[in-house]
């Protein structure tokens, strides 16, 4: 019998379409589906589908947040612990990010910085912000007895197979090779400095999907994405511990 994800609370970025609003859908078919979604984005005014989905799911909580606005980090832990209480976080999936395609001749230091910040920094300063949150949920789950996973406490960030060094093989898209890259060796360091409180950490690449950044002739549809993904997260133990993975499952190199 294949495991599957039991979190009660998981935590969203980036959810007002493509890939995040994707993930709202299925975590709410899910058999032990969460007590509490909390979904975010830049402006849930104007993201309707997600408002109607939370309308009928009143596991579904919304809430603004632009991820390169570090000081509204506190107020939105302080929303969710006051939601979950004593039982804490159990998954953060920091999906979020910004696609640019800039080759070498026009490539600039402000695209660079831009992606950097919304790709890497953004998701380590909100991956801190939420330790405590996490930390209670890994000791609610029984965090020190070296069992670990995605339904007690861990962190996913929302990588590419383009930040994959020894996979490049294409060249250009400087600055979001480069900041996938670096999200990539941030969520290492992360998986070893929270490995002893019993938080998971580790990336994973949702393939080319078809979405507002992958663009109509990606490979995969949304749903194809989530769907491995998720079979993908609910695998997942301690032996696992700064993972890289692909939606299908595989292992991609760094």
């Amino acid at each position: 019998m294949e495991a599957s994800l039991a979190a009660k609370s998981i935590f969203l970025t980036g959810c007002s379409r493509g890939i995040g609003l994707e993930f709202v859908k299925q975590l709410l078919k899910l058999p032990n589906k969460p007590k509490y979604i909390f979904a975010t984005c830049r402006d849930v005014e104007k993201a309707n589908e997600l408002k109607d989905l939370a309308k009928k799911n009143p596991e579904v909580y919304l809430h603004n947040l632009d991820v390169t606005d570090f000081e509204s980090f506190p107020s939105v832990v302080s929303w969710v612990k006051e939601k979950v209480g004593d039982g804490g976080l159990n998954l953060l999936i920091n999906n979020a990010g910004i696609f640019d395609v800039s080759a070498l001749d026009v490539i600039s230091r402000e695209k660079m910085k831009q992606s950097f910040e919304v790709n890497c920094v953004a998701p380590l300063m909100l991956a801190r912000a939420f330790v405590p949150l996490l930390k209670k949920a890994s000791s609610a789950a029984g965090g020190d007895n070296g069992m670990m996973s995605c339904s007690k406490a861990c962190i996913v960030n929302v990588t590419s197979r383009m930040g994959s060094i020894e996979d490049n093989t294409s060249g250009g898209h400087y600055s979001y090779r480069a900041s996938k890259a670096a999200l990539n060796m941030v969520s290492k360091s992360l998986s070893v400095d929270l490995k002893s409180a019993g938080i998971l950490v580790g990336v994973v690449h949702p393939g080319w999907v078809q979405t507002d950044m992958g663009g109509a002739n990606a490979l995969i549809t949304t749903e194809v994405s989530v769907k491995g993904l998720i079979k993908v997260l609910s695998s997942l133990n301690q032996s696992d511990a700064g993972f890289f993975k692909s939606f299908d499952g595989s292992t991609i190199p760094w």
